[in-house]
């Protein structure tokens, strides 16, 4: 997320989309309230507009940033003496080997192309975050809160919803980013489940049956779910004559 003064190349295979709204970086502040006992996690910082409005105000933050260009800039900010700032891709790093206490708090403005893997990341290390403030494409915060038997409620929505709670904080135009998105953006806050549906072992297996039953989601559970192993006890349970989008999430966790 970056401020007003923006003179940066930018590279489109980041998705890259600075913020530059002043009072919009502080309402996103405000609304994560960073507290001075917090050890905190930025996905993308940029060149530092929201972290400079976080860094101060808490115990110890990591940033990682995958362009080198904006890591040597928020190198040379004094603001930003103590924090260690990575260059790196996310989805490559773990929370348990980064320089920080856990469980941290992470925040991001992450590419909306990678949104999905970055929350599936976030539930693969579920023991080492406590809540995550993550900016995103609206359309994927609809679809992560979305109801049972609606057309944004599919395998994300179940997936997801197996092992966190999901907060839609507000939603953010286009016209207060630089360059300006064709969508516009939600604030979403993800926290965990006190009790996962799914236990870890079986997550791999949860998250594969579910891809299979939204395949092709006009179809019929016993169609698309063919070539797996069902229990008899759980056809007398679930009517496999029904569409995936009109099960609950308990339902779809009662199938592994």
């Amino acid at each position: 997320m970056c401020s007003k003064n923006i003179n940066h190349p930018f590279r489109k295979k980041w998705g890259q989309n600075f913020l530059i709204d002043t009072n919009l970086l502080d309402k996103i502040a405000r609304t994560i309230n960073p507290e001075s006992s917090d050890f905190f996690l930025e996905i993308g910082p940029g060149d530092g507009a929201l972290t400079e409005r976080i860094f101060p105000h808490v115990c110890a933050m990591v940033a990682i940033e995958i362009d080198p260009l904006l890591v040597k800039k928020l190198k040379n900010k004094p603001i930003f003496n103590g924090m260690d700032i990575i260059q790196g891709d996310i989805l490559l790093e773990d929370i348990k080997n980064m320089s920080i206490n856990t469980p941290v708090r992470v925040i991001g403005n992450i590419p909306y192309n990678i949104t999905t893997p970055i929350i599936f990341w976030l539930i693969e290390q579920l023991d080492y975050w406590h809540d995550a403030y993550i900016m995103m494409q609206k359309e994927v915060a609809d679809r992560l809160s979305a109801n049972v038997n609606t057309k944004a409620y599919g395998r994300l929505t179940v997936v997801v919803g197996a092992y966190l709670n999901i907060e839609n904080c507000f939603t953010i135009k286009p016209d207060v980013f630089i360059p300006k998105p064709q969508v516009e953006s939600a604030i979403v806050r993800l926290t965990k489940r006190k009790s996962p549906l799914i236990d870890d072992d079986k997550y791999l297996k949860f998250n594969k049956l579910v891809s299979a039953a939204f395949s092709q989601r006009r179809k019929m559970l016993r169609n698309t779910l063919k070539g797996w192993e069902i229990s008899s006890d759980l056809k007398d349970k679930i009517d496999f004559s029904r569409r995936p989008e009109t099960l609950t999430i308990d339902e779809f966790a009662s199938m592994v």
